[in-house]
């Protein structure tokens, strides 16, 4: 594989992780996720670096960034767009909203109501969005990061199991471990941080780099893997219901995303483990009584079925 494109994803890691600090795990599931071009879903509480991430994920690759704060009273036009009548051209004028740029902040997306979200969602699914009568292409790439509270905050309206489909990968951040949060104590603020980061990619480099994953080869062996455990999660014995076959494309292709940020043009199922409870656990409800969260669920699933 050639070495450049490694030399500048590795960088890029670098670089976000002097801002982030100690969540490599996280930044790489973040550079995954949108080199499969996918969006990533982040359930944490406030203050952890959710917004942190993504204005250093964008000022990192050149993109342009716009955050919404969702609230209750948020309307699909606030998001979208609306046109408005000017009288010197006798004609209407279309004013893009924030959802027209390539990194999109989606802030608390869980207070806003079911058909804002949904006016969201549609756009990530399309790429487009449709505005009276007229459908209008959104910037590539496109990738939105959205953040959620936890369900038992107030004043939260949870996504649907068919909206949180949409969503690549559902990741945590977490509070920092002692010896980041030191570094966070007696450094520079991450504010003042984020007004020094230049650069280390383009968007012609990102779209380029999702072309590659799609080239990233997976065996028959891989696939056999793979299969096995979408069919356990079809079986009864682990979940409520199974994955869709749009869920396992999402698995394999952010499995190929993994491969590529691992320098290698081939998946290992070490690849396909390493993405499985960030890609499927938000998609999945446990079976029975089971004290087990989804994602604890699907590591003892994973940890039954053998490897190829």
């Amino acid at each position: 594989m050639n070495t450049a494109p490694q030399q500048t994803l590795k960088g890029l890691q670098a670089q976000i992780s002097t801002i982030i600090r100690g969540k490599d795990t996280q930044i790489q599931d973040c550079l995954a996720c949108m080199l499969a071009g996918g969006h990533l879903l982040i359930e944490d509480l406030p203050g952890v670096g959710k917004t942190t991430l993504a204005q250093a994920l964008a000022l990192s690759l050149g993109l342009k960034f716009a955050r919404v704060q969702f609230t209750n009273d948020l309307m699909p036009a606030d998001l979208l767009g609306y046109s408005l009548y000017e009288r010197d051209s006798d004609s209407l004028r279309f004013h893009p909203g924030p959802v027209f740029h390539q990194v999109l902040l989606a802030d608390e997306i869980n207070r806003a109501g079911p058909k804002t979200q949904s006016a969201l969602l549609e756009a990530m699914e399309e790429h487009q969005v449709s505005i009276d009568g007229q459908t209008r292409a959104l910037p590539e790439p496109f990738f939105v990061i959205a953040t959620q509270n936890p369900s038992e905050q107030l004043g939260t309206h949870p996504l649907p199991e068919s909206q949180l489909d949409r969503f690549t990968m559902c990741l945590s951040l977490g509070y920092p471990d002692r010896r980041a949060e030191r570094e966070l104590l007696t450094g520079v603020d991450r504010r003042e941080q984020l007004r020094t980061l230049k650069p280390v990619a383009s968007a012609a480099d990102l779209l380029r780099w999702q072309q590659e994953v799609q080239a990233v080869h997976a065996s028959d062996a891989l696939l056999d893997y793979l299969q096995a455990l979408i069919e356990a999660t079809r079986s009864g014995q682990w979940f409520v219901e199974g994955l869709s076959p749009r869920a396992a494309l999402t698995v394999l292709r952010t499995a190929r995303a993994k491969a590529l940020l691992q320098g290698r043009d081939y998946v290992s199922p070490d690849d396909v483990q390493a993405i499985l409870p960030q890609t499927i656990a938000h998609r999945l409800r446990p079976r029975g009584s089971s004290s087990r969260g989804a994602r604890e669920q699907v590591m003892a699933m994973v940890a039954a079925i053998p490897l190829p």
